[in-house]
């Protein structure tokens, strides 16, 4: 199975100059906790909730600060056509819940571990990459999402 077929298509974006607040606000309305940085249709960066807690909010920052000052680079992305378990591999790897799918260097969609959880055959191949995700960092204590 291909990751065309189970990545979600309509995805919601901020650009690097784009607020944090803006960004926060995005992930309220989809209820999701990272949203792809794109500038001209290119991912650039992704920001998570824990960016905004991590890099903006205890380092003081208000919430007019650009996306650019705390997003995460550089972003993992996969295409359309990568194999799904390939891609489980690639979040494990990674230690990331989300991918960006490209193509032609344009964000084309996101696939999510829940995307592979929801497919029967993946579920073991999804909880084995959600497992790796969620184990510690070398040392820090800090799990990684």
């Amino acid at each position: 199975m291909r990751v065309s077929e189970i990545m979600t298509d309509s995805v919601k974006t901020v650009s690097p100059s784009d607020t944090i607040q803006q960004a926060a606000g995005i992930m309220k309305q989809i209820d999701c906790g990272s949203v792809p940085v794109a500038d001209n249709g290119q991912v650039v960066g992704m920001i998570t909730d824990r960016d905004i807690v991590i890099q903006a909010v205890a380092e003081g920052k208000g919430a007019n600060f650009p996306v650019k000052t705390c997003m995460s680079r550089p972003v993992v992305t996969i295409s359309r056509d990568t194999d799904a378990r390939e891609a489980a591999d690639v979040m494990a790897d990674h230690q990331v819940r989300r991918l960006p799918v490209v193509e032609n260097g344009k964000l084309v969609g996101i696939l999510a571990i829940a995307d592979l959880a929801r497919v029967n055959i993946f579920v073991r191949e999804s909880g084995q990459a959600l497992k790796e995700i969620s184990e510690p960092t070398a040392g820090t204590g800090a799990i990684r999402h």
